[in-house]
This record gives C-alpha cells, structure tokens and sequence, in this order.
C-alpha cells in the first residue's frame, strides 16, 4: 500500500491510531458489508477456554463447527471454504451467542446448550448416534456399548467410537459424555486430558 493510500485509509476510517487499529476498523467494516450483502456464507471466531483456543464457524443455518487447537484451525477452515463456500469471514458478532453460552458452560453456569446447529456433515448413522448424544443429561455417562443399544444396533460399538471420534461440534454434542465399558474415559477429539477435564467439571 502507497503511504498516500495509508494516510487516505486512515482519514477514512476515522483519523489516527496504529496500523492494529486501523485494520481492526477495516475488518469490521468489511465484516459489515459482508453481512449486508448476503455474502458471509461463513463466519467464524477463535475462543479462548480453560481447553485452549475453540474455533468456532456458523452458518445462516446455525453453528457448524467447534474444533480444538489440535485439529488445525487453519486446516478447517481450509475444509469449511472446500465444502461449504470460499466466503469464509472472521465475524465474532456472528458468534457471540455460541461464545457466551460456551463461556457459562465453563463457569458451571450452564448445564444445556441452547444454538442452532447446521447438521450438514452428518448423516445416516453418524447422525443417530449424534443424536442420541444430545439426550445424555449433563454430569451423566453412557458406555459406547449402551449408545449403540439405544440406537438400535447394539454390535455396533465400534462405530459408535467412529461416530464420536468425528463430531463436528463437540462440547455442544456432548461426545464426551461417552466412556468405555469398564468406566475408563476412552478418546476423545480433543484429548484424553481435555475429555477428562469436562468430565471432572460436570461432576463437580
């Protein structure tokens, strides 16, 4: 950028103040535009938790993706311009709700999510189980064997593990919440010690 085209962006976006807050300026303006103009196919924002940094996306539908630091926030948002649309925009008023509510869940003011969800990239089974896990009570468990029995395919244990293991909104579908027959936690998306923290906060 020219020095004349800066100092031209910095009168227009309200006078002085450094290069972080102006682009600050420039992107919510944008941000603006992009949500007049029907353009914002999808918003996201990166939340600080007890777990570390979530990444949070939303649709016009409802929240489409939760992901842990350690899935590469980067790499899905990559996945989401891939599969849903290139108009990928960092927009936290769009998530402000989804922010709160996550933010009381932690502060154990929360037992219940209350957000629209945009199901999109479920299906089939992956999505009766999903399902099912959204009736497991808060501070409540259910081994991978009883989930598979509640939705009717009681040898399907394994896939019930598969089905968990690829949740595209963990915490709000409280994957979690599934544990091993002989009561040990198992795996989780975002990690042993981070599934164990959630446990140990529900039952508390």
């Amino acid at each position: 950028m020219k020095t004349s085209d800066h100092g031209r962006l910095i009168s227009e976006l309200g006078g002085g103040g450094d290069d972080a807050e102006v682009l600050a300026r420039l992107h919510s303006r944008l941000e603006r535009a992009a949500e007049e103009a029907l353009l914002l196919d999808v918003a996201y924002h990166t939340l600080d938790t007890p777990l570390g940094p979530l990444l949070l996306a939303t649709t016009p539908i409802g929240l489409v993706r939760i992901a842990y630091a350690s899935e590469g926030h980067d790499t899905v948002l990559s996945s989401l311009a891939h599969k849903i649309s290139p108009r990928v925009l960092r927009a936290p008023g769009r998530l402000s709700t989804a922010a709160r509510e996550i933010d009381e869940y932690f502060a154990g003011t929360r037992t219940q999510f209350d957000l629209p969800l945009d199901l999109r990239f479920l299906g089939g089974f992956r999505l009766q189980v999903l399902d099912h896990l959204r009736e497991i009570a808060y501070g409540q468990r259910e081994s991978y064997a009883a989930v598979a029995s509640a939705i009717g395919n009681p040898k399907a244990v394994r896939a019930v593990g598969s089905a968990c293991a690829r949740n595209p909104l963990p915490l709000v579908i409280p994957c979690h919440r599934v544990v091993r027959t002989d009561g040990t936690i198992g795996q989780y998306i975002g990690g042993t010690e981070a599934k164990n923290t959630l446990l140990t906060l529900e039952a508390a």
